[in-house]
C-alpha cells in the first residue's frame, strides 16, 4: 500500500502532450495542462503526491522508469504508441520496485490491430484502459490499494 505522501510518477509517452488538439474524436478535448491539474488533484484527495511527465523521447521515458526504480516510486504510465513495440521500455518496467500501472486513455483492443498487443502488459501491476482521461484517476486510486 502507498504510504501518505508518496510519491507517485505518471509518466506519458509520444505525442500526448498534444492533448486536445491531437484526434479529439479518440482522445477529447482536454488538454495536457488540464490533464496534469487533474492528475495532481486526484493525488492530492488519495494523500499522493504526483508528478506528471510527458515525453516523445524513448529514451528519455526508460531513464524515468530508471529512476522511479531507483527511488521506489509507484508509476502510472501510459506508454502511448511505444506500448505496442518498445522492448527496451518493457524491460524497464520490469525493473520496477513499486507497483506500475499501464493506462490508456482509449480501449486498444477496440481499435486497430496493431494496438492489440502490449509489450508492457505483463511486467506491469495492471492494465486500465478506456475510460477516458479517467483512467488516470482510476490508476492513482488502484496504487492505494496495491503493494509491490
Amino acid at each position: 500500500m502507498t504510504e501518505a505522501g508518496q510519491k507517485v510518477l505518471v509518466l506519458n509517452g509520444p505525442n500526448l502532450g498534444r492533448l486536445g488538439s491531437r484526434e479529439p474524436d479518440v482522445y477529447g478535448a482536454t488538454t495536457f495542462a488540464d490533464l496534469v491539474a487533474d492528475c495532481e488533484q486526484a493525488g492530492a484527495e488519495l494523500g499522493l503526491s504526483v508528478e506528471v511527465r510527458q515525453t516523445d523521447d524513448e529514451a528519455e521515458l526508460v531513464g524515468w522508469l530508471h529512476e522511479a526504480a531507483d527511488h521506489k516510486y509507484p508509476v502510472v504510465l501510459n506508454p502511448a504508441a511505444f506500448t505496442h513495440y518498445s522492448y527496451a521500455l518493457r524491460d524497464a518496467c520490469a525493473q520496477r520496485t513499486a507497483p506500475l500501472i499501464e493506462i490508456h486513455i482509449s480501449n486498444p483492443a477496440a481499435r486497430e490491430d496493431f494496438r492489440h498487443t502490449s509489450v508492457v502488459a505483463a511486467v506491469a501491476s495492471g492494465t486500465i484502459a478506456g475510460f477516458g482521461l479517467n483512467s488516470y484517476r482510476l490508476a492513482l486510486r488502484a496504487l492505494t490499494t496495491l503493494t509491490s
